[in-house]
């Protein structure tokens, strides 16, 4: 998957030429998180994948937005590093979704992860967007806008990323205690997981600091987190998951600290507040006025 910058470049223009500016067209990644939309008269395009270089002392990787996820961390690895994504799927796919794993808590949200790419506009246009430092400040964040974004502004076409060391040690605990009890006992968890009966910690640090920690919440080693329901997905404020105290332990599991649910029961109705809708309208014209960058595809709630 090693590629030099050249033909990473070169890969960049034939994605550009690709996706041209007449015409639907969708970008397909492993189709892991759900895939293309497809349809009539909609072609469908895939990203250029490959690691252009990685940079440990800088803490920064650039790699095509179709390179799977597993591909970098693999790389990364013999480095002591890692990303703040989570497993499976492409690169592109998990910004272009913008969802960040059960490690948000500890690792912060994906977006945070993004320094800078260029990605085909819908006038067939490569952009460029951010810059490849960490403390790249200067301008509109445009990288912040396409995370989350599922395509329908530009398709990302490589990425500079953020990198993180890798854990020496990761274990995960349990306890039937409170969870927000547990949440305000332990230092710096990773992540914090409860299904109404049991709460689930992740920690990671020296394998004697962590056994520490857990032992003063009052938690004991377990093998691993459990199974997330797929049923549906649901965000709220993280200061309103106490209201899940009255739904059946065992039919959610929610990230304490967070806000994300994760359910066997349907979302809560949400409609978008009138005056985001008409930011996200005029945001979406300025981008692709004509809607021919992955059509169907709904970004706001009740959209």
């Amino acid at each position: 998957m090693g590629l030099n910058g050249d033909e990473l470049d070169e890969q960049l223009r034939l994605f550009a030429h690709e996706v041209g500016d007449v015409d639907p067209v969708t970008v397909m990644g492993l189709g892991s998180r759900g895939g293309a939309p497809g349809g009539p008269g909609v072609r469908t395009v895939r990203a250029p994948a490959g690691i252009g270089w990685v940079q440990p002392a800088e803490m920064t990787i650039r790699c095509g937005a179709g390179t799977p996820v597993d591909d970098v961390d693999d790389v990364l690895a013999e480095h002591g590093q890692c990303i703040a994504f989570p497993p499976g799927g492409t690169i592109g796919g998990a910004l272009a979704v913008g969802r960040s794993g059960v490690r948000r808590l500890g690792w912060g949200p994906i977006r945070d992860t993004l320094l800078q790419t260029r990605y085909v506009s819908a006038a067939g246009d490569l952009v460029k967007a951010g810059g490849p430092t960490v403390k790249n400040v200067s301008g509109f964040d445009l990288c912040r806008l396409l995370v989350g974004s599922h395509g329908t502004l530009g398709f990302l076409g490589d990425v500079i990323l953020r990198t993180r060391p890798r854990p020496v040690n990761q274990q995960w605990f349990r306890s039937d205690r409170d969870p927000w009890a547990v949440l305000g006992d332990l230092y710096r968890p990773t992540s914090v997981l409860w299904d109404g009966a049991t709460t689930w910690a992740l920690l990671d640090g020296h394998p004697a600091d962590v056994v520490e920690r857990a032992a003063s919440a009052g938690m004991e080693p377990t093998d691993g987190p459990p199974a997330l329901p797929e049923a549906a997905r649901w965000s709220l404020p993280a200061a309103e998951l106490a209201v899940l105290r009255d739904h059946e332990p065992g039919t959610f599991v929610a990230e304490i600290g967070v806000g994300i649910v994760h359910h066997t029961g349907p979302a809560p109705t949400r409609v978008a507040d009138a005056t985001v809708v008409d930011l996200h309208d005029r945001i979406k014209a300025e981008f692709d006025p004509t809607g021919r960058l992955n059509p169907g595809v709904a970004v706001l709630p009740g959209a």
